[in-house]
């Protein structure tokens, strides 16, 4: 721990009058001066205690341990180490938001307790901690000798994993633990530590330390399994990137003892038949939507859409268990075969599932659209409704295709037609407003019984899936503009305009294919779609759909607004998936307040942390993403440790001046090609045009050219390919002598192994 401030000597403390005891002041003082007094005994001589007051007094030292102020080792009293000035300290998870309290991040157990830190948030603060959050801290003891120790937070600083996993190899000596992170150093593992580990297995451990020398060795809590199924590889995501996993003991007995919502204080909606619309593998039903004919002679081939989103505000109250580990979480986290929920099945499963014919509580929007899509109006209604029928987006297109089935046969002509009549005239709207068209394939990763992969998958990209996000995005605008109206704080979805060197990088791209590049600064998404549109005529769409992908900027949480640039939108909220986004649910809390539609709204408390909270979950977004990518990244180099030397067709994602990334066609997977490996030429990275290029010959290699490779090792574990390239690169300019990275005068051959950024979330 850092070196402590040392304690001023004061005066020897008064004699105490036959049947007192001594202060706590007085015997911080007493043994700050007096380092001899190290025992009861001399403290108690020290003090004149004797007869009755013997017990009292070893009562008042008991508890100057448990405070934090006094540490004992075996016999030994010494007077604890202070905090210092700047300190590292951790908030507790079930700290209460409006009175948080911290622990210093490191302490030795010898120096007993560790000291409680009330952590102090003033109005004016600029970062505002949360419960789970590590901070930097100045730090105040108080006046007087016993230490009362306030905190200020300095930052909020990244927390390292409370877990460690890794593959138990058994040796000569026993057994070690080979960490999955190479940050990480093996560890001995005691035989009476293994559990039931065998060679092989992947395992969670914790750490001890042995001895004086304090060498830290495995002990292990878990066995996780086979490090190739896909239960395992998650695994490795979850703990590498501190994703909690388990809720504790309060948060799920709080969720098991909630109990369904009545119709009291809500519109009764059950008669409307709205309908789920999800994925087939859908784990939860957050959202179910209905449209119909508007009747209103003012508004002649006008559509009124109703979007029902599950009211998870009902169930998680601001400074409960359940809203303090949904914070934590800051959203659910999906993986091909597993999902890391951020609430209790109990909630999100169960009681705000919008199962079908059952009565769930919501909070829905109303809106009215003209026959060009334009919005004319929206009204918001905290409900109680039904769902009419639990549908897949595949189920739903192909009824309205000419293949109805017998679950949409009978509701094909009152609910399927109209939504979809009402999707019609909304597509209109988003067309006109001119939203960022890059639509990029996701692939989809298939597993069997055993959490193998056996196939990977590019879903087809259906009208049923544009209809439910053309609503979604209708009912988050209504929700932000509603929120503005009534002046409240919120939580804005934000995506900001490329950067000005993003910019000037696209049209020395852009450029260099002959591509016409917007002029000026202040771009529009209108702008990209032109230069996609073009380069889809002329056979350039891939090149050009990576660069622009890169151009932009990355969505996040604010509660200042400046606008979404990708949806081409003044002012946008998640609103739609409260299950699975704390984002959402508190812009839930924000309109029940500002509506005034129940007490469970947005505290006064939750409106100062919203900076805060907005760049928390912004971040726990971000580790959700890194951690679906490295788990597919792992199942897909498992998939293709069998097939070494094979040949793939590909096409080069990335290029930098170490080399080439390559994403392989069929599965998606992303690889590596030292630029050191391309051939017989002297290879430069040319930057505008994002491609290697020969000195002598100039062979060029650039983003989007299509490439077949051979792969030469898969690591499964950390989730990386090596290719040797074997496709000749189009000839054109030799490169005009910048630095570059040589090839060797031998075939090509090995490779490196890296991963390439996903793309952006909306």
């Amino acid at each position: 721990m850092a070196q402590r401030t040392k304690p001023t000597k004061t005066k020897t403390p008064r004699q105490f009058a036959i049947g007192e005891l001594p202060s706590r002041e007085a015997i911080l003082q007493a043994m700050a001066e007096n380092p001899d007094l190290d025992g009861k005994r001399d403290l108690a001589r020290h003090f004149g205690v004797h007869g009755d007051m013997r017990t009292p007094f070893k009562v008042l030292l008991k508890q100057m341990e448990g405070e934090g102020f006094i540490a004992r080792s075996r016999k030994q009293i010494r007077r604890t180490a202070a905090l210092p000035a700047v300190t590292v300290l951790d908030i507790a998870a079930d700290a209460d938001p409006d009175n948080l309290h911290a622990f210093p991040a490191q302490w030795n157990d010898e120096e007993g307790t560790p000291p409680r830190v009330e952590v102090r948030q003033p109005k004016d603060a600029r970062v505002v901690p949360a419960p789970g959050d590590r901070i930097l801290a100045r730090i105040d003891a108080g006046e007087g000798e016993v230490p009362h120790y306030t905190a200020r937070t300095m930052k909020i600083l990244d927390k390292p994993r409370r877990g460690q996993i890794g593959i138990v190899r058994m040796d000569e000596g026993g057994a070690r633990l080979i960490p999955v992170d190479r940050k990480q150093r093996e560890m001995r593992i005691d035989g009476g530590d293994l559990g039931d580990a065998r060679d092989g297995d992947l395992v969670e451990v914790e750490v001890k330390f042995a001895g004086r020398l304090m060498i830290p060795k495995a002990r292990v809590s878990s066995v996780i399994g086979n490090p190739e199924s896909e239960g395992a590889v998650s695994m490795i995501a979850i703990h590498n990137l501190d994703i909690p996993y388990r809720f504790p003991a309060s948060v799920t007995k709080e969720a098991e003892e909630a109990t369904d919502v009545s119709l009291k204080g809500r519109e009764d909606w059950r008669h409307i038949p709205l309908v789920t619309i999800d994925p087939v593998d859908a784990k939860d039903h957050d959202d179910a939507v209905y449209a119909e004919p508007d009747a209103d002679p003012g508004n002649v081939d006008g559509h009124i859409v109703y979007v029902a989103i599950a009211d998870v505000a009902a169930y998680v109250r601001p400074g409960t268990a359940l809203d303090r580990e949904a914070y934590i979480r800051g959203n659910s986290v999906y993986f091909p075969d597993r999902v890391v929920p951020m609430l209790p099945e109990r909630i999100s499963n169960d009681l705000c599932s919008l199962r079908e014919g059952e009565n769930r509580p919501s909070l829905a929007v109303r809106m009215v659209f003209d026959k060009t899509g334009r919005k004319r109006s929206h009204t918001f209604h905290r409900v109680l409704f039904r769902s009419a029928a639990k549908l897949s987006y595949q189920q739903a297109q192909a009824a309205i295709d000419g293949k109805p089935d017998d679950k949409t046969g009978p509701i094909l002509d009152t609910i399927l037609r109209p939504l979809w009549a009402a999707y019609a005239v909304m597509a209109q709207a988003r067309d006109a407003r001119g939203p960022l068209d890059l639509d990029l394939p996701e692939r989809k990763i298939i597993l069997d019984k055993a959490g193998m992969v056996v196939d990977v998958k590019v879903p087809e990209r259906l009208e049923a899936h544009r209809l439910i996000e053309e609503m979604m995005i209708a009912a988050n605008v209504a929700a932000a503009e509603t929120l503005e109206k009534h002046k409240s704080a919120l939580l804005y979805r934000v995506h900001d305009v490329p950067s000005q060197e993003k910019l000037v990088a696209l049209r020395d791209f852009l450029s260099s294919l002959s591509l016409p590049a917007p002029k000026s600064d202040a771009v529009r998404p209108v702008d990209f779609n032109r230069i996609l549109d073009k380069a889809r005529t002329e056979g350039k769409i891939q090149q050009v759909s990576e660069i622009v992908l890169r151009t932009q900027a990355q969505a996040e949480y604010a509660a200042e607004n400046y606008g979404h640039f990708g949806l081409n939108l003044d002012r946008y909220a998640h609103f739609t998936s409260p299950i699975r986004r704390y984002a959402d649910l508190i812009v839930h809390r924000a309109l029940i307040s500002a509506l005034s539609l129940g007490k469970d709204g947005l505290t006064d408390s939750e409106i100062t942390r919203l900076p805060g909270i907005a760049e928390h979950i912004s971040s726990t977004e971000r580790r959700a993403m890194l951690a679906e990518r490295e788990t597919i990244d792992r199942l897909l180099a498992q998939f293709l440790s069998a097939h070494v030397n094979a040949r793939f067709q590909g096409r080069i994602s990335g290029v930098t001046r170490s080399g080439l990334f390559v994403r392989l066609k069929d599965t998606g997977a992303d690889g590596f090609i030292p630029a050191s490996t391309l051939g017989a030429d002297y290879y430069r990275f040319v930057e505008e045009m994002q491609a290697m290029v020969g000195d002598r010959t100039g062979e060029t290699f650039r983003i989007g050219d299509d490439v077949e490779v051979r792969l030469l090792e898969a690591a499964p574990i950390a989730g990386a390919l090596r290719f040797e390239l074997l496709s000749e690169g189009a000839r054109g300019v030799p490169s005009s002598g910048k630095r570059g990275r040589r090839g060797p005068s031998t075939p090509r051959g090995k490779a490196g192994a890296h991963r390439k950024p996903a793309k952006r979330k909306r």
